[in-house]
């Protein structure tokens, strides 16, 4: 008995260490599987097309300078990044409230939008521009009543005119500080205003100057025209960054690292060219 008792003994010593070791084995992929699992980012676009930033083409694929932009920063950070359509001014609430992780969708980056999100270094700055029909007169600029030296669009030549601004914006927001006496139509979309512009309901639109002259030349003939780029202005922030929650300070270290590696690479410039034909990064 004693000797059937040490060779179960021996038996079972066996079998538990054959348990253990594949457990560590186990263990051991696990932690190798866990060591080169991509990060998950969700990038919230509003599926509003903004061409030649964002859009949809005709097979529901995203396109345009900042998906390719945002491919390769992905690719950089070796993430693996999904984006979630969410209209404009859904777009902050679904970052605050955890739907998505970053914003990627031509945000300027303002004090105003700082006190409720982060942001990552800009990735482009382009002026506003105001667009307008063959009617509607240029518009100049004067200086900026603030007396601290500016310039800004003159308030007298949109005098008694309708001009249309996309809710949340830089250009809404703009339109409301100084054009007074003009009646600021805003729109939820940009398309939207474009198509008013065209239709003759509104006098001028105020946008982004690469979504305005890509506008204004498939609509030339229909007597749109550019109007004025508009000066800048601290309402216009310092360009567009990915929107960040509030300390989340791992994705934004690692957003403007890619951004740096991309820009020092030559791939930014290289995507850039497809799209523009002067320094869309700014200063």
């Amino acid at each position: 008995m004693r000797r059937e008792g040490r060779s179960s003994t021996r038996g079972i010593n066996i079998m538990l260490k054959s348990i253990i070791k594949g457990a560590v084995v186990v263990a051991s992929l696990a932690l190798a599987t866990s060591a080169i699992a991509k990060d998950k980012i969700r990038v919230g676009i509003s599926p509003e097309a903004y061409p030649p930033f964002t859009s949809l083409n005709a097979k529901n694929q995203w396109e345009g300078f900042e998906i390719d932009l945002l491919a390769a920063l992905c690719k950089q950070m070796d993430a693996d990044c999904k984006i979630v359509s969410i209209a404009w001014d859904g777009l902050i609430p679904a970052l605050n409230g955890k739907k998505i992780d970053m914003i990627f969708n031509s945000m300027s980056i303002t004090d105003e939008r700082k006190k409720v999100i982060d942001f990552s270094d800009k990735y482009y700055n382009s002026p506003a521009e105001i667009i307008g029909t063959k009617d509607a007169p240029n518009v100049t600029v004067v200086d900026n009543p603030d007396g601290k030296g500016g310039k800004i669009a003159n308030p007298a030549d949109l005098k008694g005119k309708t001009i249309g601004v996309q809710t949340a914006t830089i250009h809404a927001d703009y339109a409301a500080k100084y054009f007074k006496d003009a009646t600021v139509k805003v729109y939820d979309t940009a398309d939207n205003h474009n198509a008013d512009l065209v239709a003759g309901r509104i006098d001028y639109a105020l946008l982004d100057s690469v979504a305005a002259d890509d506008f204004v030349k498939a609509n030339a003939s229909k007597g749109i025209g550019a109007k004025l780029i508009v000066p800048a202005d601290p309402i216009f922030g310092v360009g567009a960054g990915a929107g960040l929650r509030k300390n989340d300070t791992k994705l934004k270290d690692k957003i403007n690292a890619a951004i740096k590696a991309v820009r020092a690479s030559g791939e930014y410039d290289a995507i850039a060219k497809k799209y523009f034909t002067f320094n869309i990064y700014g200063d």
